[in-house]
């Protein structure tokens, strides 16, 4: 038990890091809580390393109480926008390629109008309102749909 105490800041520290790695590499910073805990147990060690606060297992117990809570005030909101900021990304497709002539009216909203691609039966629209016979080519793609333009 004595060594525990000779050694206690670099235990801490050592134990907070390894907190702070199982958040980011095992959790995936998917929880937040070992990254506070990690986080205050890493600053209360450091504290005590530098002669800031008291070697004991009472202030190491109530300092890493303290930090933690002050952490989790402080950072969840930032960190819960951080995760949830969705990155939207339009990526090429084999559809971009595709051109055809349209067989009807399309618009934003029509559902009529639809194109035979491998093997499917797709719905066509457009951000502007095209006419019958008129060539395009798919610019996007949702689920079931393919969003054309005129080739002009």
């Amino acid at each position: 038990m004595d060594w525990m105490l000779n050694y206690l800041p670099q235990i801490l520290m050592s134990v907070g890091v390894i907190a702070l790695i199982i958040e980011v590499v095992v959790l995936g910073f998917a929880t937040f809580i070992f990254f506070f805990i990690g986080l205050a147990l890493f600053i209360t060690g450091l504290s005590m390393y530098f002669g800031w606060l008291d070697a004991s297992i009472n202030m190491a117990i109530w300092s890493s109480i303290i930090l933690t809570i002050v952490f989790a005030l402080v950072l969840w909101r930032p960190f819960k926008k951080l995760q949830n900021k969705q990155a939207t990304q339009d990526t090429a497709s084999d559809f971009a390629q595709e051109t055809f002539e349209l067989t009807g009216d399309v618009n934003r909203t029509s559902n009529d109008v639809l194109h035979a691609y491998s093997g499917i039966s797709w719905k066509v629209r457009s951000e502007q309102p095209l006419q019958a016979g008129q060539v395009v080519k798919v610019v996007k793609t949702e689920v079931g749909i393919l969003w054309v333009k005129a080739i002009n």
